[in-house]
């Protein structure tokens, strides 16, 4: 049974090159980001991040520059595995509807479990909120998380594309989208 009280929305962070991968080289998810919203409220959760160690890629520079995520933090992080039992645990993610903004997140999902076996953490009720925003506000195409905080008149909250910041915002969108 899938509860409806709060959407758990999601973001990942990546690693990620200017070009195509080094050889042998794979993106993975080296950030989850999470922030709960309770649907009644629309009250935001605090966010957290889970940092996971990469084991097939490395941070490269563009990375870095892109998220400020570094190889040693990452290094410190949980392996996927483990980032993937604390959403099933600490956020029950298997028993909720969770958000992300497109689909990017949910396919790393669906092809880093299927890659290294692991379970994938979620039930199977995913939302987009880029398709829904789009949607919601009769844009001709969808837009990137910034542009559809400009629309709606929100600010960044935090750095963007580190994943508790970017959850946090896309959380915002939602419930600006909930309440329409």
């Amino acid at each position: 049974m899938i509860a409806l009280d709060e959407v758990l929305v999601v973001d990942v962070e990546s690693t990620c090159w200017e070009g195509s991968p080094p050889p042998g080289e794979v993106s993975e998810i080296i950030e989850i980001g999470i922030c709960p919203l309770e649907v009644a409220s629309g009250a935001r959760g605090a966010r957290r991040s889970v940092l996971v160690r990469p084991i097939r890629s490395s941070v490269s520079p563009f990375c870095t520059r892109l998220t400020t995520l570094t190889s040693s933090q990452v290094a410190d992080g949980v392996s996927f595995a483990e980032a993937c039992a604390v959403l099933r645990k600490e956020f029950r993610s298997d028993r909720r509807v969770w958000a992300s903004y497109g689909d990017y997140d949910r396919k790393m999902f669906e092809r880093q479990c299927a890659n290294s076996g692991v379970g994938y953490p979620f039930g199977p009720r995913h939302l987009n909120v880029k398709t829904l925003f789009a949607l919601v506000n009769v844009l001709p195409r969808e837009v990137g998380m910034a542009e559809a905080l400009r629309i709606a008149g929100h600010r960044l909250d935090g750095t963007h594309h580190r994943g508790h910041d970017d959850a946090y915002n896309i959380a915002g969108l939602l419930v600006g989208l909930l309440n329409r």
